[in-house]
């Protein structure tokens, strides 16, 4: 009889340790960093081969490859922002000029628009639908059909922002790091609000974020953190090291990107994926 408790008691232990091991997420873990001299990093993107880095203090965009060799230059720009890539074609926000640029090989033109901005601090593209984070409007820009949906407006409740600073369409929602209330926020494709993330994880500016189909990333800024969310909003990771006042993030298969705005660098850290 002992003997049989003693098996089943061993099978139990075998039963639980194998679900937390296969139930365990992966973590982050700090490979290198990309030596970017003189440039201090805003926003970063990865496309193919190459990142594209915002510049803000020197009103660049600039084209750089994993070591952090320049490959390209874009200048005279009015403080570029948090950016992004869509069929090849680079969407800079101007904060300082109020425009969205696009730059489609040699051409350079400008996302035609329905509203005034003030100061656009990041642009989500998706097809024919973009997003824009209107930072002092303390709203969100959503061009869905050809219509433009904006949305929110300065305040702490649901659905209200306080200088909102980058935005993304990812799992057929929309997520917005709403910095100065210290959170993401997540809503559906019609701007209903579904979610708020963080706001008890004593954030202090959450600038950047990156949403991949298994897991939410933002940039505490101020804390000199990046946190790592599951989908329902649980924090699963903190990572601390090798940062210094961290602006964006860029998750492409097992490698994710920091730009370290103080730092002059972007820190890579690399996962192990199924």
């Amino acid at each position: 009889m002992y003997i049989k408790i003693i098996i089943n008691l061993i099978f139990f232990v075998t039963a639980i340790m194998l679900f937390f091991s296969c139930n365990q997420t992966p973590e982050w873990t700090y490979e290198r960093s990309i030596k970017l001299d003189d440039i201090s990093p805003l926003g970063i993107i990865k496309y193919d081969d190459f990142l594209w880095v915002s510049d803000s203090d020197n009103n660049k965009v600039l084209k750089v490859d994993t070591e952090g060799k320049i490959l390209e230059t874009h200048s005279e720009f009015e403080r570029p922002m948090h950016l992004d890539m869509d069929s090849g074609k680079l969407f800079i926000p101007e904060y300082g000029a109020d425009t969205i640029t696009i730059i489609d090989g040699r051409k350079t033109s400008y996302l035609p628009l329905n509203t005034t901005l003030d100061a656009p601090a990041a642009v989500d593209v998706e097809g024919e639908n973009y997003l824009i984070a209107d930072f002092y409007n303390h709203r969100i820009v959503y061009n869905t059909e050809g219509k433009d949906l904006t949305f929110g407006k300065k305040g702490k409740a649901n659905g209200e922002f306080h200088y909102p600073t980058d935005i993304q369409f990812a799992n057929n929602l929309i997520y917005v790091a709403d910095a100065y209330n210290n959170r993401i926020q997540v809503f559906d494709k019609s701007a209903t609000f579904i979610q708020s993330i963080g706001e008890d994880d004593n954030m202090n500016a959450a600038t950047g974020i990156y949403i991949t189909d298994r897991e939410i990333t933002v940039t505490d800024f101020e804390n000199n953190r990046v946190l790592i969310y599951t989908l329902d909003g649980q924090l699963s990771q903190i990572i601390e090291e090798h940062l210094d006042k961290p602006t964006d993030v860029f998750i492409d298969k097992n490698k994710l990107y920091v730009a370290n705005y103080k730092g002059n660098s972007i820190s890579v850290y690399s996962i192990e994926i199924d």
